[in-house]
């Protein structure tokens, strides 16, 4: 057996690695990215540490698909040679595509896979079809096992999916999509920070890193809004973030990291209980804040941008997005689905990508979901241990699998029937 290379090639990340291994050996932006420091674009690494404010980013896939072959070629090529360090002629490839893919976006894939880098074969899997397989290898005894079926929710950087998957086969009629990811919540919070504190409109990988260490759901917006809007200790939602400033620091921090989880801690009761007093000097200490304020600082601070980020996938008709929320979009998607595949569905669904990382999201999903599901159907979350691998760990389940070559498109099939007719092995 030839040597396999796994490949889940994300909007946001790339992870590739050995197939049969336990986790990924390398986990890089899919990008190029320029500092300011530097006149050309580079390359990521799997430890950078160069100040990337202001950074300047190239990414070719957009929306989820490949949009600019030639920057994604110049990527792998950095990827295979100087970092997983391995031969595509002696290889096969297993490579992750989002669903619904273009054909003239899978023949720019094969082209480059097979002319350009000249790998042995080829399988193409979609991320749902994955996540099931290593779910229902990690928990054999599970209903998900047993019956060979789920419901994938895959909220990644570019789009959320939720898909039925049925033995090992993803129900493509039953598919529904959302236009949201970690990107759109990533520029939705630039342009709060923006408007409110100070421009960062520039600064992706700074604001990527504030959502995702302060970021949260809510489970109450209403109540945290009430809350958010409160002064001093009594508001649990306020924190500093610092920015760098290039000499001490060249990343960005929380300024003080149990203050940012206090809101974990407290009862949403505790903290709506009317406090008198601090209401009658809420109008003083409101005027003492604005003279405070120290437009010089190199850091701002976040209230209920923390909570509304994230509310962006339950609720995008709030922002005039005409888009189902998370929950409406699984009911529809089940209800695509055969009569008797619903109860199970509803008891197998997983979480995975890696806007799922939010604290409490699979709270807020359950709360959601449950009035609007037949009150005879029990409704059961399932969230992944590490929701950014586990789709790889799939991936390298699958091509550890003994008669994983037999399934894959060779060079010579692809040379003698072109990409059109060889990708209908992969159809489902």
């Amino acid at each position: 057996m030839s040597n396999v290379v796994v490949l889940d090639n994300g909007g946001g990340l790339i992870k590739a690695g050995q197939g049969g291994e336990r986790d990924p050996a390398v986990v890089i932006p899919n990008c190029l990215y320029r500092p300011l420091t530097s006149k050309k674009f580079l390359h990521p690494t799997t430890t950078t540490e160069e100040d990337l404010t202001s950074a300047a980013i190239r990414r070719p896939i957009d929306r989820g698909y490949l949009i600019n072959p030639d920057l994604q070629r110049d990527i792998w090529s950095h990827l295979f040679n100087s970092l997983l360090h391995v031969s595509p002629s002696s290889s096969s490839l297993l490579l992750t595509e989002p669903l619904f893919s273009l054909p003239s976006i899978q023949r720019s894939t094969d082209e480059l896979i097979f002319e350009d880098f000249g790998f042995n074969s080829l399988f193409v899997a979609d991320s749902p079809s994955l996540v099931h397989l290593y779910e229902s290898s990690r928990r054999p005894d599970s209903l998900l096992s047993e019956a060979q079926c789920s419901l994938v929710v895959d909220c990644g950087f570019s789009f959320t999916h939720v898909a039925p998957v049925f033995q090992n086969y993803t129900l493509n009629y039953g598919v529904k999509r959302i236009d949201l990811g970690g990107k759109a919540l990533t520029n939705y919070l630039k342009e709060l920070v923006s408007y409110r504190s100070i421009n960062v409109m520039d600064e992706t990988f700074l604001m990527d890193d504030v959502k995702e260490k302060l970021c949260f759901v809510s489970l109450d917006v209403e109540t945290d809004l009430q809350i958010a809007r409160k002064q001093g200790k009594d508001n649990l939602f306020r924190c500093t973030y610092v920015l760098p400033d290039g000499v001490t620091h060249k990343k960005g921090y929380v300024e003080d990291p149990e203050a940012a989880q206090r809101h974990l801690r407290a009862s949403p009761s505790a903290a709506m209980e009317p406090n008198k007093e601090a209401y009658q000097l809420e109008t003083i200490a409101k005027t003492e804040e604005r003279k405070r304020v120290d437009l010089t600082k190199n850091e701002f601070d976040l209230m209920n941008e923390r909570f509304l980020v994230p509310e962006m996938i339950f609720q995008p008709a709030d922002l005039g997005m005409n888009e189902a929320g998370l929950a409406e979009c699984i009911v529809r998607a089940v209800n695509a689905c055969h009569p008797y595949l619903r109860p199970v569905l509803y008891q197998s669904i997983i979480l995975t990508g890696g806007s799922t990382l939010f604290p409490r999201f699979a709270e807020r999903l359950q709360k959601d979901l449950r009035p609007l599901v037949p009150h005879e159907y029990q409704v059961k979350i399932t969230t992944q241990n590490d929701p950014i691998l586990d789709v790889w760990r799939g991936g390298s389940l699958l091509a550890s699998s003994p008669n994983f070559e037999s399934t894959c498109v060779t060079k010579a099939e692809y040379e003698e029937h072109g990409s059109a007719r060889c990708r209908r092995r992969f159809f489902h």
